[in-house]
C-alpha cells in the first residue's frame, strides 16, 4: 500500500534524488509554464513542488530537496506549519473576506497589537496591514512624506525594496529589476552603504567613513531639511546579505533624529527571527520610527505591515491608508500562528543555532577555497561572496556553477548580490541538524569542484 504524502513537518526529513533534477514531470510542467506565463517571470530551479515541510521540498517526480531558500525567507516557521494550518483552516470555514475597511474583524487588530508590542521600542505605536513588502515600503514612505511635509527619500547602494514604481526607484540594482522600466519616481537619492568587504580603506574604517560620506551627500546635495525619510535594510538582502559595519546604522539614526527625518527600517527579509533576533535592528539597539515587515510574517500567505510611532502614523487623514485585501483574515490568522510558533518553539534561538553551525563551517571552506572571498551574515541569514581567486573581482560565473551543482544534488540554494556573485542561505528555522549538515557537505563539494 503506497503512502500518501502530506506537507508540513510530518514529511520525511531526508534528501532523496530519484530522477535527474529537474525530472520528466517537472520538465513537462515547465514547458506548460513557458507557453502560459511571460518569460519575465524567472525561475531559480524548475522543479514543480507538490509538498513541503520542515527542511525539505518534494517535487512532482518524487525528489526531496533540502531547502536552503525558504521561499526567499518566507517559510521561516516551515511550510504548512501546524499552528498556521489549523488557524487558516478554521478561518476559511468562517469567512474569507469582508475588507477590514468595510466591516472589520478581530484578527487584524490582534496582529497589529502583537506587532506594536514586539517591534523595537517602548513608545506608543500604530500598525496597519497590507499585502506585500513592496506595498508596505511604499506606504511607509507615503506616511513619512505626509507627516513631515517633505518629499525627498534617501536610500542606499545595494538596497532592494521591491518592484512597484516607487520601490523600483528605491532599489539600487538595474538588472533585472529596473532595466527599461523607467521613468522612475522623483525625489529619490542614493548614498553609500557601509560594505565592509568592499570598502576601499578596509573594514576597520568602513562604518565611520561610509556614514560621513552618506551624511555629507545628504547635507550638500539634498538638504537635510528636505528629507522626509531614510529607508534602509538592516542587512541588505538582494544586494548580497551585506551587514553594514557596526556603528554605521546608529550614526545614520542619530543624524535622522537631529534633523527630523523619519528612519524607516525595511525588515521585509530580516524580520521574524531570521537573523537570531526577532528583528535585525535589535542587534545594535536600533529603534526605527517606522519598521516594515512582510515575508516571514504569515508563513506563506500574503501579508505585510507598517508599524511606527503613533504620532507619525496618526497624522494621516481618515481614508488615506488601506487597500481591499490588506490584512485579509486568512493571512492574519496565519500571522498569529507564526508568532505562536516562534515563541513556543524558540525559533529565534534556533536561528542563532543555525548560524553557529553554518558560519564556522563556511569559514573553514573559505580557507581552503580562495574562490570564496567573504563569509557573512547572522542567524539563519548567511551568504558567501565568490571572487576571482587572488582578487576581490566578482565571480558571478562561479556562483552560478556552484548553485547548478547544488541543485543537481538536491540542495536548493539562491544567488544574490549587486554583482550576481553571492550565494545566500535562508534555511527554514525548523531545519533539522542532519539536513543542515548534509546541505553544507553538498555545498562544500560543489565549491571544491569549481
Amino acid at each position: 500500500m503506497s503512502t500518501v504524502l502530506q506537507g508540513g513537518p510530518s514529511l520525511p526529513q531526508e534528501r532523496r534524488v530519484v530522477t535527474e533534477i529537474p525530472g520528466p514531470k517537472s520538465r513537462e510542467m515547465f514547458a506548460r509554464k513557458q507557453a502560459a506565463v511571460p518569460q519575465g517571470i524567472g525561475i531559480t530551479l524548475p522543479v514543480f513542488v507538490t509538498h513541503a515541510g520542515g527542511g525539505v521540498v518534494v517535487d512532482a517526480d518524487g525528489n526531496s530537496l533540502i531547502d536552503f531558500g525558504s521561499g526567499i525567507a518566507v517559510t521561516g516557521v516551515g511550510n504548512a506549519a501546524p499552528r498556521v494550518v489549523e488557524r487558516v483552516q478554521r478561518q476559511v470555514a468562517d469567512f474569507t473576506h469582508t475588507c477590514f475597511m468595510v466591516t472589520p474583524y478581530e484578527s487584524y487588530v490582534e496582529v497589529c497589537e502583537k506587532l506594536n508590542e514586539l517591534t523595537p521600542g517602548d513608545h506608543e505605536k500604530r500598525t496597519f496591514l497590507l499585502n506585500s513588502g513592496a506595498e508596505a515600503v511604499e506606504n511607509a514612505v507615503k506616511v513619512a512624506r505626509h507627516a513631515t511635509g517633505r518629499q525627498a527619500v534617501v536610500v542606499f547602494d545595494h538596497g532592494y525594496h521591491g518592484r512597484t514604481l516607487l520601490t523600483m526607484s528605491l532599489t539600487a540594482k538595474n538588472m533585472p529589476y529596473k532595466h527599461r522600466f523607467g521613468p522612475f519616481a522623483p525625489e529619490v537619492y542614493r548614498v553609500p552603504l557601509a560594505y565592509p568587504f568592499r570598502w576601499p580603506t578596509g573594514p576597520e574604517n568602513c562604518a565611520e567613513e561610509a556614514a560621513a560620506q552618506a551624511i555629507d551627500q545628504i547635507t550638500k546635495q539634498i538638504g537635510a531639511e528636505n528629507v522626509a525619510a531614510v529607508v534602509i535594510e538592516p542587512i541588505a538582502g538582494e544586494g548580497g546579505f551585506i551587514e553594514p559595519a557596526k556603528g554605521f546604522l546608529p550614526r545614520i539614526v542619530e543624524f535622522c533624529r537631529e534633523n527630523g527625518i523619519v528612519f524607516i527600517a525595511d525588515e521585509v527579509q530580516t524580520g521574524f527571527s531570521r537573523t537570531g533576533d526577532l528583528f535585525a535592528c535589535e542587534d545594535e539597539g536600533i529603534v526605527p520610527d517606522i519598521i516594515v515587515t512582510a515575508k516571514g510574517i504569515a508563513g506563506g500567505l500574503p501579508l505585510s505591515a507598517v508599524t511606527g510611532r503613533a504620532e507619525i502614523l496618526d497624522k494621516v487623514h481618515v481614508g488615506g491608508l488601506g487597500g481591499t485585501y490588506g490584512g485579509n483574515p486568512l493571512a492574519c490568522e496565519a500571522a498569529l500562528g507564526v508568532l505562536e510558533t516562534i515563541e513556543a518553539d524558540d525559533l529565534t534561538g534556533k536561528a542563532r543555532r543555525i548560524g553557529e553551525v553554518m558560519l564556522p563551517r563556511l569559514r573553514a571552506i573559505a580557507e581552503k577555497n580562495p574562490v570564496v572571498g567573504d563569509v557573512r551574515g547572522r542567524g539563519a541569514m548567511i551568504a558567501i561572496e565568490l571572487v576571482v581567486p587572488g582578487t576581490k573581482d566578482p565571480h558571478p560565473t562561479a556562483a552560478g556553477e556552484i548553485a547548478r551543482r547544488c541543485h543537481a544534488e538536491g540542495l536548493l540554494v539562491l544567488t544574490a548580490g549587486t554583482y550576481g556573485n553571492v550565494l545566500r542561505f535562508l534555511p527554514p528555522l525548523v531545519m533539522p541538524d542532519h539536513l543542515l549538515e548534509e546541505g553544507l557537505a553538498i555545498l562544500e563539494k560543489a565549491i571544491s569542484e569549481v
